[in-house]
């Protein structure tokens, strides 16, 4: 992947050790289904730290969530992080949070975000929501990584 400047290359080396999805089940993340969005692209499974949402801190090297893409042979590929606060306006290396308001897909209340594709190219920018280049087509209704899942939906035997 090419650099997409100081701070998206930063994420990628401090929480690059999420790369093996069981260093982050380790950690304490726990997966969420894949996420798609209406206009295309996906965020693929989030896998998202309780402890590092409630306590509301920062860190570069401990993002609230993490992305997975399904991909498949049943395996993840990590593509990016997710800083969440519940306060706000917030930032991080100078770069500001989106707002998202409740309700939302998540349940939570209102809080603020910002995606860091620092794995996956996205060509809406690296701090864009969806990605077009990444998909959940291989992920099982239940947010896990499934190649049997992905060809029963297609109608593959």
């Amino acid at each position: 992947m090419a650099s997409a400047g100081p701070f998206v290359d930063r994420v990628h080396t401090v929480a690059g050790r999420l790369g093996d999805v069981h260093v982050a089940l380790a950690e304490g993340y726990t997966a969420l289904p894949c996420a798609s969005g209406m206009e295309g692209g996906s965020m693929g499974i989030h896998y998202v730290n309780q402890a590092y949402l409630a306590d509301d801190t920062l860190d570069l090297s401990r993002p609230e969530a993490v992305m997975y893409e399904p991909q498949p042979d049943g395996s993840l590929q990590l593509v990016g992080a997710e800083y969440i606060t519940f306060k706000g306006p917030a930032n991080l290396g100078g770069h500001l949070f989106n707002f998202v308001t409740a309700p939302n897909r998540y349940g939570l209340d209102p809080y603020y975000e910002l995606h860091v594709w620092a794995w996956r190219t996205n060509p809406r920018g690296p701090f864009a929501d969806m990605n077009p280049d990444v998909s959940c087509i291989w992920a099982a209704p239940g947010g896990e990584s499934s190649r049997s899942a992905a060809k029963s939906r297609m109608g593959v035997p």
